[in-house]
């Protein structure tokens, strides 16, 4: 790479050591708005909360809840092929760390990213001491991936993302990324576009690689709890409305309202993608006079209820078992789409809105199985009531298996190369 190409690295890594107070404030105004949590305010700054364990270690990285749960199938690969290794996990967002922790495969640790300032990163890096280095989706920090490259630890950019206005974003900063990824021994993107986009940007080969999501574990539950709800609601015609926001709400209330109307024994799950936005979704229950209860309270559905408020985190493993169909949020609004395999592998026809560019990949392949349907306001009550379409996701989860298993040697392969 030229000197020209690599001036908004340098110019980058000259202001870098004046983040520090930035970010200091910047951490502390989270912590006042319950962003942070301040257990793990420490992590933020490099600080461990946890020893390293001994032998070798992979450290992998993803941004928030849904890309941290979905790196599962990537972890047990990797463990499946070389027994015993330990394997970190960080993320940026604190809506990871307890839904994770209650998934934490053996021989994983989680802990949250410090934030790009050197002080902090030679922290984190001087105590874990990694031997691989894996990101992935979207969440990339210059100065980490520059303080890791120095060190020797070989890094991989793996399911990657990038659409056309990531793409747009990225490249008034073309120098800085081109730098940055040629830093990586490998890159495999999630999509063709995505490949496009990095190839564009990096001036190196990418790698198109299948959706591992479907090759996840199911998502844990609480047994006697599970058999404790299924005798308690026994009877109920139950849908659940996963990971939304405001704009799903009211297509899933609108129906809930027509359905319970018609039907009392129609019992809607609401599990937003923020439980603190719980209030709010009360007094929209509320103003739509729809009988309510929140599982923060430790309430059970009776007969007269017609939502279940599920304002917790980490369960919904629970509340895909006990529905008969799934609504997966993000899809009637910028978000653009939340992960839909993890209702599949548990058996969930899927419903969603029109907006899923996040997933549009995904949705293709479930759409062609028939696994997945697209509905309007207008068509959710309908297709609610429509059987079950009979088919399964078995033929794509084991595809999806194979290919984990393929990237989890090609990655192993790095660091064998590094001893």
């Amino acid at each position: 790479m030229s000197t020209r190409d690599g001036w908004q690295m340098r110019l980058y890594l000259a202001l870098r050591p004046l983040l520090r107070p930035v970010a200091e404030r910047a951490l502390r105004r989270r912590l006042k708005r319950g962003k942070e949590d301040p257990a793990r305010m420490g992590e933020k700054q490099g600080r461990a909360s946890l020893p390293r364990p001994e032998g070798a270690l992979v450290w992998i990285h993803a941004v928030g809840l849904g890309e941290v749960l979905a790196l599962r199938p990537l972890i047990a690969a990797l463990q499946q092929a070389q027994p015993g290794l330990q394997v970190l996990v960080t993320s940026t967002a604190r809506s990871a760390n307890a839904v994770f922790g209650a998934n934490l495969p053996p021989n994983v640790l989680h802990q949250s990213l410090p934030l790009d300032v050197p002080q902090y990163t030679g922290r984190f890096l001087d105590h874990w001491r990694p031997d691989l280095a894996i990101w992935s989706e979207q969440d990339l920090w210059p100065g980490l991936i520059c303080d890791t490259a120095r060190r020797g630890v070989p890094m991989a950019y793996v399911n990657a993302r990038m659409n056309d206005a990531a793409f747009s974003r990225r490249r008034r900063a073309r120098g800085l990324y081109r730098d940055m990824l040629r830093r990586f021994a490998l890159i495999a993107a999630q999509d063709a576009q995505s490949a496009a986009h990095i190839r564009a940007l990096s001036g190196r080969e990418v790698q198109v690689m299948r959706s591992l999501k479907p090759s996840a574990a199911p998502l844990a539950v609480d047994v006697p709890e599970l058999a404790h709800l299924h005798d308690r609601l026994a009877g109920r015609r139950i849908w659940v409305a996963a990971s939304t926001h405001p704009q799903d709400e009211v297509v899933a209330l609108q129906a809930q309202a027509q359905l319970f109307a018609q039907d009392p024994s129609w019992l809607l799950i609401l599990a937003p993608r923020l439980p603190a936005r719980a209030r709010e979704i009360a007094q929209a229950l509320e103003s739509r006079a729809l009988p309510h209860v929140q599982r923060s309270a430790g309430r059970v559905p009776g007969p007269e209820t017609a939502v279940w408020l599920a304002d917790t985190f980490g369960e919904m493993g629970l509340w895909y078992r006990l529905a008969a169909r799934a609504l997966i949020g993000g899809s009637f609004g910028p978000v653009q789409g939340h992960n839909p395999w993890e209702a599949i592998c548990l058996g969930l026809p899927v419903l969603h809105g029109p907006q899923t560019a996040n997933f549009a990949s995904d949705y293709a392949t479930l759409h062609a199985e028939g696994l997945a349907q697209q509905i309007t306001p207008e068509t959710l009550p309908q297709a609610l009531q429509a059987p079950a379409p009979a088919r399964d996701a078995s033929a794509l989860i084991e595809t999806a298996r194979a290919d984990a298993a393929r990237l989890a040697r090609d990655l192993l392969a790095l660091m064998a190369g590094r001893a």
